[in-house]
């Protein structure tokens, strides 16, 4: 199966992935320069106690701490964070889509092992999850979500998933008749029970509907969508507001210190589900919200 095709295709993989180890996409920035002039604001004010303003300093030590790696990381072509993630792929196929599935997860792979060594990735994969533990050295196996489009030939998605927001993710099985407020306070409560631990702040999916391990899939698509781009339901686009401000009174603030503003972004993913349940996972991404794309 090598030829040309698959082998400029596999390196257009690994330059992807290794510029999203070392840049995050121009809104998360922007996201993450906001909330640091928004803390510098807040400390200047002149009616809070002194334990305030020191809890406000240290969330914006954070914030500083964070926008001098990602010049760093920027400057150096290196990793933004020591955990370069697991690999998840999402497959959007469509029926111009020149690969069978089989041929394109070798070119994932091979992408893959291009990757890891050019972008110094820390090998962080083990093969057998309980037992051994043994690291496979090479960043596989990677996760993959088959899913078929209309038009076109497709695309791959990757996002960089590291382990301190993944160990975060939570679900729960709803009753069908919780309402949009209730949705919300649960929502949130899952995000105060993740606290400080996924390095915030935070870019929150959440997935609701379908099945309990699909509305997992859910909300790390959800994760996808650029920060800023709102559901195109504008009955979804007004729950990502109303998530974002609930999540933002949480006052975890980042790194955990405290503050009134956690969350970067919050954005949601639905589908059908059955009349008897209603799924939600939320999957959080720390501030390295790391992410590629390819074009079949």
């Amino acid at each position: 199966m090598h030829n040309k095709s698959t082998e400029d295709l596999e390196r257009q993989i690994a330059d992807r992935l290794i510029e999203a180890s070392s840049t995050l996409e121009p809104s998360l920035v922007e996201a993450l320069l906001k909330m640091k002039s928004a803390y510098e604001n807040l400390v200047k004010q002149q009616d809070i106690c002194d334990e305030r303003r020191n809890q406000l300093l240290s969330s914006l030590q954070v914030l500083t701490m964070i926008e001098e790696n990602l010049k760093i990381a920027g400057q150096d072509k290196v990793p933004m964070c020591q955990d370069t993630g697991m690999f998840v792929v999402f497959a959007d196929i469509g029926p111009q889509c020149p690969y069978t599935m089989s041929e394109l997860e070798q070119i994932i792979t091979g992408g893959i092992q291009k990757a890891v060594p050019g972008g110094y990735f820390r090998h962080s994969i083990v093969e057998d999850p309980l037992f051994h533990r043994t690291n496979t050295g090479t960043n596989l196996p990677y996760v993959i979500h088959w899913r078929t489009c209309e038009h076109g030939s497709g695309s791959l998605r990757f996002l960089l998933k590291g382990f301190g927001s993944e160990n975060c993710s939570a679900s729960r099985m709803l009753s069908p008749t919780t309402s949009p407020d209730a949705f919300i306070e649960e929502v949130t409560r899952m995000v105060i029970e993740a606290g400080g631990k996924p390095c915030p702040p935070i870019v929150v999916g959440v997935g609701v509907g379908s099945t309990a391990e699909m509305s997992g899939v859910l909300a790390k698509r959800a994760l996808l969508r650029e920060v800023g781009i709102h559901h195109s339901d504008e009955e979804y686009k007004n729950l990502e507001e109303r998530l974002l401000n609930s999540i933002q009174k949480t006052e975890i603030g980042p790194g955990g210190f405290g503050g009134p503003l956690t969350a970067l972004w919050v954005a949601v993913e639905h589908m059908g589900t059955h009349i008897a349940g209603l799924p939600v996972s939320v999957a959080i991404s720390c501030w390295a919200d790391r992410k590629a794309r390819v074009e079949l």
